[in-house]
């Protein structure tokens, strides 16, 4: 294993000071690290090129290396600034990139890493980035190396960490004061649903929890979608789906992956979707992946959903009137927005969906 307070001192010593990224699992250890040195910048980004993109002003305006850190699927998502903008033809500005190996070949994984768990190091490779996988303790002095070629020639450079690699930290976030569980709405919106609903749900525990408590609870009204990848493209996925059939189309969308990519709701004009229901599930935090924050908590979300274009809005933070709210959301004429303030905790034991042929199947029979 790595030891974490040594990895987050080589940094020190190499006067690496700003951080940026998208937490993931593999790199939860290093982000509750970072959280315990309030001195030191450390910006959880929409996404990964937007992190990217904050180290670049940092490097321009103080001419000092940043850190980025990012889980391997959200490659795609700093490609472009990483090769296009940084390169060493282009304007060749050095990085670190800490990058968590979902999909490694040497573990066995869920099915959605497979094909960039494969892939990473080939990537790495055509997008001129040096790299090495860092195992244990030892490989600290081959990471000191990378960081002093990066400095040298202005290069991205990568170190690479698999699961489970970087030692335990205490966490040291702060539980919301939320009253509702994600299971709490879930449930409650189930069983209002009519038969030919469709639900589109994003990565992570609202797929997780809406696939194990529609089991649960034995509840067949409607049909669900669960998006196990590709985080931040749930409600463009519902949004296309609203304009070719006339059910009603219920993105189930969370904090982490509504800011991801929030621009793409701007197309909301274009379409005339009164069948169109969005919700976001919020509880301020990357809770998938170990609680990590995401600072949305003064964005006042009925302004901007009628901004976009959204006909109702309804804000949901109390159990008192969550039947209601949710009556009420499914029965008026959309595009209709709910922000739903829930508290942080899943179900023990979640299981995770693994048919997803057989999902896809069910979800696109009339």
């Amino acid at each position: 294993m790595v030891d974490t307070k040594k990895l987050f001192n080589l940094f020190q010593k190499k006067n690496i000071n700003f951080f940026s990224g998208v937490p993931d699992s593999c790199m939860n250890e290093f982000c509750n690290e970072l959280s315990n040195h309030k001195n030191i910048p450390n910006i959880v980004a929409a996404n990964e090129g937007s992190a990217v993109s904050l180290g670049i002003g940092y490097y321009l305006a103080t001419s000092k290396i940043p850190c980025v850190y990012m889980q391997n699927s959200g490659l795609g998502n700093a490609t472009d600034p990483l090769t296009n903008l940084m390169s060493k033809t282009v304007y060749n500005i050095p990085m670190i990139i800490l990058i968590g190996w979902r999909g490694a070949p040497s573990i066995n994984d869920e099915a959605q890493h497979d094909i960039q768990g494969r892939v990473l190091l080939e990537s790495l490779k055509l997008f001129e980035i040096k790299n090495i996988v860092i195992n244990n303790d030892k490989d600290l002095k081959k990471a000191e190396n990378l960081i002093n070629y990066s400095k040298r020639n202005s290069a991205r450079v990568a170190l690479i960490f698999k699961p489970k690699v970087l030692t335990k930290v205490i966490s040291t976030h702060k539980e919301n004061r939320n009253k509702i569980l994600r299971e709490d709405f879930i449930v409650e919106l189930l069983k209002k649903i009519n038969k030919k609903t469709k639900i589109i749900s994003s990565v992570g525990f609202n797929s997780r929890e809406l696939f194990f408590l529609r089991k649960r609870e034995k509840i067949t009204n409607g049909k669900d979608f669960l998006l196990v990848g590709g985080m931040g493209h749930t409600a463009m996925t519902a949004l296309s789906m609203t304009k070719y059939t006339k059910s009603q189309v219920i993105c189930m969308d969370g904090d982490g992956s509504f800011i991801m990519h929030m621009g793409s709701l701007s197309i909301l004009n274009n379409f005339n979707s009164p069948n169109f229901k969005y919700i976001l599930i919020d509880n301020e935090a990357h809770e998938s992946i170990g609680v990590q924050p995401i600072s949305i908590n003064k964005i006042n979300f009925k302004k901007l959903s009628e901004s976009l274009g959204f006909k109702n809005f309804y804000l949901t933070n109390s159990k008192i009137k969550l039947k209601e709210n949710i009556t009420k959301f499914l029965k008026n004429k959309g595009p209709s927005f709910m922000h739903v303030k829930i508290k942080t905790g899943t179900i023990k034991n979640l299981p995770r969906p693994k048919d997803f042929i057989d999902i896809k199947r069910n979800f696109m029979i009339n």
